[in-house]
């Protein structure tokens, strides 16, 4: 990492999705924000999803893979792909070992991956292992939760600019019956907006983030939240 970035310098930013369509529905706003800003964007897939629909595994692992591509083409990435048993993380020996060697490839000087208390094993197993893949060597942020739940955020990102792209990269997940994950997406960022005291038609994706050292804050880091307005009005 480099020790000298701040806000407004070039970064790479890494999101770490446990499934195909994570990334997408979880902090998909965040990196289309940080690309637009000029920071280089990427992320990597940690199961192949082959238990995420009615059919035969090797087949839906393949569909799933395809959509994961047709997303990323979105933001001209290449996802890459660690094809872990979908389900089995917090049972998989190699998952560290992968997760090490990702990091030291791909030098990022953020990572984005699931909170740790999130409803899907897979996600939660994926987050402890970043953990201490990570190390003292790159900050590492929490996305929000499925629906927010048990979620206290330290930072929101504005992605309202973003938000009809990233409805569009949920869609390609066409396998998942994705119209449930974008209305999911699209409630929850409304929510975290309104937390922030966003007029309109904002949205938001909220973040946490904790402190350890070296790295004791990561907000030079983000993309910047929604503006703050005076609430106004009596007491």
């Amino acid at each position: 990492m480099n020790p000298s970035l701040a806000h407004g310098t070039m970064m790479r930013i890494i999101g770490f999705g446990a499934h195909p369509d994570d990334v997408e529905i979880y902090f998909f706003g965040l990196l289309l924000a940080a690309q637009a800003r000029g920071d280089e964007v990427g992320w990597v897939i940690a199961t192949d999803g082959a238990r995420g629909g009615a059919g035969a595994p090797d087949a839906l692992a393949a569909r799933r893979r395809h959509e994961a591509q047709q997303s990323g083409a979105i933001l001209g990435v290449t996802p890459r792909f660690l094809d872990l048993p979908d389900g089995g993380l917090s049972a998989e020996p190699r998952l560290p070992a992968l997760l090490s060697a990702e990091i030291d490839a791909l030098r990022p000087d953020l990572i984005v991956t699931h909170a740790p208390n999130d409803y899907h094993a897979d996600h939660r197993a994926l987050a402890a292992a970043l953990v201490a893949g990570a190390g003292f060597n790159v900050p590492l942020l929490h996305a929000d939760t499925m629906a927010g739940v048990g979620f206290q955020p330290t930072h929101y990102v504005d992605v309202t600019a973003g938000m009809e792209t990233k409805r569009a990269a949920i869609r390609c997940h066409a396998s998942q019956d994705s119209e449930r994950f974008v209305t999911a997406a699209d409630t929850l960022n409304r929510l975290r907006a309104l937390q922030c005291n966003a007029g309109g038609d904002a949205r938001a994706e909220a973040y946490r983030f904790e402190s350890r050292f070296p790295f004791g804050d990561v907000r030079d880091l983000l993309p910047p939240a929604p503006p703050v307005r005076p609430f106004g009005g009596g007491s």
